[in-house]
């Protein structure tokens, strides 16, 4: 069974009960989608929504009786808002029909990769374009198994001035330093050393936890998983129609980067609510607008 399964409301189900999941997936879509009429093969895939926004997928081969022989399932989230216009790739998956999502997020300082979930849209977008898209806005979301609620830091005085213009301003260094501005690479190096002095001082009597308010960084082997803690801006209580599980489905910030995750709320310690931070791992997915009014550059 897939590890994340429970992040959408399957929570208790066993083998036998899986199988009957994912047939009801085949019997019951509420979505369905397949590759273009002018690709060799038919490679598509079914939706079942369990709750807002949420269920099951699954991607195989559509026999000639247009019926799927499904060959992955995996649950999944769509976020509700766009989370960033940055420059993305797709990359196909070695060992199936499936794609990744990769860019370069200037606000993390990391390569964010993720599971596309709208495949069939680049599917027909790649028909006429190279797998290099441009800019283009990226809706993404997360889905975790395990996370705490954790109090927000105080702050007084200057702390509470807005850090945008300063985030800005190393978005531009970041992006001056990939091009191979040696000031702007000495610049982030010496900022980096201050960042660690001072964070080292303070680790000394302080709790980390009220030093760093957010952070994303990769997270084991897997390349589209991530641990994160980010500000709760908003949270909501889904339910799972066939199971009864209740989902907490939270709108994070994390380093000005704003997406939507959930978790079933027998997974969560704590009571999420706006202006508490979530700390977890997330396994990592969105969607890229492939339309004509995107980004494209």
């Amino acid at each position: 069974m897939h590890d994340f399964l429970r992040s959408v409301g399957f929570s208790t189900i066993d083998k036998s009960e899986y199988q009957k999941v994912l047939q009801n997936v085949l019997d019951e879509p509420t979505e369905v989608f397949m590759s273009p009429c002018s690709m060799k093969s038919a490679f598509g895939g079914m939706a079942k929504e369990y709750a807002p926004s949420m269920g099951i997928m699954a991607f195989g081969e559509f026999t000639p009786e247009a019926d799927l022989e499904a060959e992955f399932y995996f649950p999944y989230l769509k976020g509700r808002r766009v989370t960033s216009s940055e420059y993305v790739t797709v990359e196909k998956q070695p060992d199936k029909n499936s794609y990744m999502g990769v860019c370069d997020e200037m606000n993390l300082g990391v390569s964010v990769i993720f599971q596309l979930l709208n495949m069939k849209d680049y599917m027909e977008y790649s028909l006429k374009h190279e797998k290099i898209l441009g800019k283009r806005p990226i809706t993404l979301s997360g889905l975790s198994v395990s996370g705490k609620i954790i109090l927000p830091i105080l702050k007084s005085g200057h702390k509470n001035v807005s850090p945008k213009p300063e985030s800005s301003h190393r978005n531009q260094m970041l992006a001056a330093a990939r091009q191979g501005d040696q000031d702007a690479i000495e610049s982030l190096t010496l900022e980096d050393i201050d960042l660690y002095t001072e964070v080292s001082r303070r680790a000394r009597s302080e709790d980390i936890l009220s030093i760093v308010e957010s952070y994303f960084m990769p997270y084991g082997i897997a390349y589209d998983q991530y641990s994160i803690m980010g500000n709760i801006l908003a949270v909501d209580t889904l339910k799972n129609e066939a199971t009864g599980d209740h989902i907490y489905r939270m709108c994070l910030d994390c380093n000005d980067f704003v997406f939507d995750v959930c978790i079933n709320q027998k997974d969560l310690f704590g009571e999420p609510a706006p202006g508490r931070r979530f700390r977890g791992n997330i396994w990592l997915q969105g969607i890229i607008d492939f339309s004509d009014t995107g980004m494209d550059v």
